[in-house]
């Protein structure tokens, strides 16, 4: 037997504001979801990506403490170089902190990072034209 990756778990300090955020990005939480302790969204694949409050994390794990610095992030491909700039635009006049601009990167891509409401960072990339 081998495990195999099932789902993408992350602890959420705000429930309806990283299910908003994720919903922005096209994320199917359920109706309702908001005010649950567990939340889950199916994604391509059969992956799921799972939200749970920190106060949930805690009833099974009382000594579970928030780290310092990156937490889990998250690499979402876009149709386009101009869907990056679109989709980062759209999440920093949101109100969502932008950590780092789109730009031109040198392996190929269009790349941005915007963050969370929990500060973990979703980057942002498409495929650059092929400069021939």
């Amino acid at each position: 037997m081998t495990p195999r990756l099932d789902a993408i778990g992350m602890v959420a300090s705000d429930m309806a504001a990283s299910v908003t955020f994720y919903r922005r990005l096209g994320f199917d939480f359920p109706e309702g979801s908001e005010e649950q302790p567990h939340a889950e969204a199916a994604l391509p694949g059969g992956l799921r990506l799972m939200l749970d409050t920190e106060e949930t994390v805690r009833s099974f794990h009382p000594e579970w403490r928030r780290g310092r610095g990156g937490g889990a992030g998250l690499a979402l491909l876009c149709d386009s170089p101009a869907e990056v700039d679109a989709v980062y635009e759209e999440l920093v006049a949101a109100g969502h902190q932008g950590e780092l601009k789109p730009w031109d990167a040198v392996w190929g891509q269009r790349y941005a990072v915007v963050l969370d409401p929990d500060g973990n960072g979703v980057d942002l990339f498409a495929p650059l034209p092929s400069a021939g």
